[in-house]
């Protein structure tokens, strides 16, 4: 299992920060999650999650809606002229 932090900015509408943490970095993640909360506690258009899961394509999956418009944008910059 691996760990994913996710910090959302829901007035830009876009993924601020990622980071992944490996079961060995259990601790490191929940830390690194309190320091995002603790940084953001007064921003009410920050979101700050950390999922458990197998892989990154499978938070793609759960919680795309953090990724949408980074796959917009990708998919516009790779639309071939």
């Amino acid at each position: 299992m691996r760990h994913f932090l996710l910090i959302y900015d829901h007035n830009a509408q876009k993924l601020r920060e990622s980071q992944e943490f490996s079961d060995k970095e259990c601790n490191a993640a929940t830390d690194a999650y309190q320091a995002a909360e603790r940084l953001h506690t007064d921003d009410s258009n920050i979101e700050i999650v950390l999922i458990g899961a197998d892989s990154l394509e499978t938070i793609h999956r759960t919680h795309g809606h953090y990724f949408e418009s980074q796959d917009r944008l990708a998919r516009y910059i790779n639309v071939p002229a």
